[in-house]
């Protein structure tokens, strides 16, 4: 290949290469049409950070209830079991996973409405189900808090009257076996007096046909049914008048299961006393706004105007100094 050809080639490869020197002056050039964009660009940013709708954000921190926050429920529940059957870390966590559940599903409804409310409920640290951050999203910091705390609340009342128509249910249910259990032991009772009454009974009728009127023996304790005639007839028509007219008796279990019935009927549940959190942190009032960032936009405004200028220029430029190739 001669010299001349390859004076050629260097000379096509560098027209096709930038020059930056040159694009650097042609934007020079342009530099009214650069700065026309930057502030048309501008111009629109400032309206839109001007008339755009405001969001800020609240956090809160929450976490299981305290043993007195839940007191009104797990009294009621001892009363209802006794001690032995009410774990109260267990009910503490029950408790926390329905008023999760609760703003979970209070969340979804917002978000599903004509005009959707964001409000979310996370973990607050990774890996730990507990503590939990809730947030609510709104278009002032004074609206985002008591927006939070308005949600919050209200799940909470809605957990309070959640757990008082458990306690209503399980109340209903407990008074009714606890009846039941008496109504047993009383007609128990009530057998066994007549049974009682049966055999002095059938005693005075076998010491009537012995002629026995008097007492025979000296000690009654140690009489059995077979032997009770002894006793004289006299002594049995005793008895059975006085089993006849003396009330049931009853064991402890009896009194105990009447007074646990009592106890429960006299119980009325306040929702004021239960509640399904604890504030580790409340809602804050946010101090910067989640959108729109004034800086930000104006500043990507700007960034983006003066790479569609420059982009202008650099077209026109082309376009005038285009050369179709023979």
């Amino acid at each position: 290949m001669t010299q001349s050809d390859n004076n050629k080639i260097r000379v096509s490869h560098d027209s096709e290469q930038i020059d930056l020197i040159d694009l650097l002056i042609q934007l020079w050039r342009g530099k009214w049409i650069i700065a026309l964009f930057i502030i048309i660009a501008a111009l629109i940013a400032g309206a839109y950070v001007t008339f755009a709708k405001e969001k800020w954000t609240s956090t809160a921190v929450i976490t299981m209830p305290d043993i007195g926050q839940i007191a009104g429920y797990t009294n009621v529940a001892t009363i209802l079991y006794g001690d032995t059957k009410v774990d109260i870390n267990e009910t503490q966590q029950r408790v926390i996973n329905r008023f999760s559940g609760a703003f979970s599903a209070l969340s979804e409804t917002l978000s599903n409405q004509s005009v959707p409310e964001e409000l979310t409920i996370d973990m607050a640290v990774k890996g730990q189900a507990l503590p939990l951050k809730v947030t609510y999203q709104s278009d002032s910091a004074k609206n985002a808090q008591h927006g939070l705390a308005k949600y919050i609340q209200q799940v909470d009342e809605q957990i309070a009257d959640e757990l008082i128509d458990d306690l209503t249910m399980n109340m209903r249910l407990r008074v009714n076996e606890l009846q039941a259990s008496l109504i047993t032991q009383e007609k128990i009772a009530q057998e066994q007096k007549n049974l009682r009454i049966s055999q002095i009974t059938q005693a005075l009728k076998v010491a009537n046909e012995s002629d026995i009127k008097v007492p025979q023996a000296q000690q009654s304790d140690n009489l059995t049914q077979d032997s009770l005639f002894l006793l004289g007839s006299a002594a049995l028509e005793s008895m059975i008048k006085n089993e006849s007219s003396r009330p049931l008796v009853f064991s402890d279990v009896y009194y105990k299961t009447k007074q646990n019935l009592l106890d429960i009927q006299r119980i009325k549940p306040d929702p004021e006393n239960i509640h399904g959190y604890r504030y580790v942190m409340k809602p804050t009032e946010p101090l910067f706004r989640d959108s729109p960032k004034r800086s930000l936009t104006l500043l990507l405004a700007v960034v983006l105007g003066a790479l569609v200028g420059a982009g202008v220029v650099l077209v026109r430029n082309a376009l005038r100094h285009y050369q179709p190739r023979a």
